[in-house]
This record gives structure tokens, C-alpha cells and sequence, in this order.
């Protein structure tokens, strides 16, 4: 995991929040990608640990491929992603 997430990835962690996945998901254009089961609060995050621009918000919102959303850092290619808020009815939020 890149400098640039790698204090969320350990906090997530850490937290208690389940770890769904990790490894690289679907092409060379992503390193490592590391899915957690959880709703991830994008502005507050990007906040707290002072992420730098690069560091975009992912959304995913097509059903068949799997709903989702997270922070993708563009420099090294690696994300955090969790569960899109539009479809996480009941899952934990992540600030």
C-alpha cells in the first residue's frame, strides 16, 4: 500500500473493520486495491489525514460490476475502497 493510504489501510485495521479483499483487481492500471466492509466517509478522510490531490475519490455505481467507493491514488495506482453509500444500508460509517 502507498505512503499516501497507508495510515488509513492500518486504521481500518486496526478499527476492527473487516477486511474484504486485497491484491490487484482487474488490470495492470491498479497495484494494490484493498476492499473493506464499511462506508467510507470520502471528504472527511481526505481531511483528517491530509491526503494530497492525487489522491482521488472512486465511485463505482454500476450494479453489475459491483457498487463501491473510496480513495485511489493516481501516483502509485493503490485504493482503499468500501461499500457505495447508496447501497449500504446498515453498514458501518468510517469518518
Amino acid at each position: 500500500m502507498c505512503e499516501h493510504l497507508a495510515d488509513l489501510d492500518k486504521e481500518l485495521k486496526y478499527s476492527g473493520i473487516k477486511e474484504l479483499s486485497r491484491g490487484q483487481p482487474w488490470s495492470n492500471n491498479c497495484r494494490e486495491w484493498v476492499y473493506y466492509d464499511c462506508v467510507l466517509d470520502l471528504d472527511s478522510i481526505r481531511q483528517r489525514f491530509n491526503l494530497p490531490d492525487f489522491v482521488t475519490n472512486h465511485s463505482n455505481e454500476d450494479a453489475k460490476t459491483g457498487l463501491e467507493a473510496g480513495l485511489y491514488c493516481e501516483k502509485y495506482q493503490d485504493a482503499v475502497i468500501g461499500a457505495h453509500p447508496g447501497s449500504a444500508l446498515g453498514k458501518k460509517h468510517f469518518k
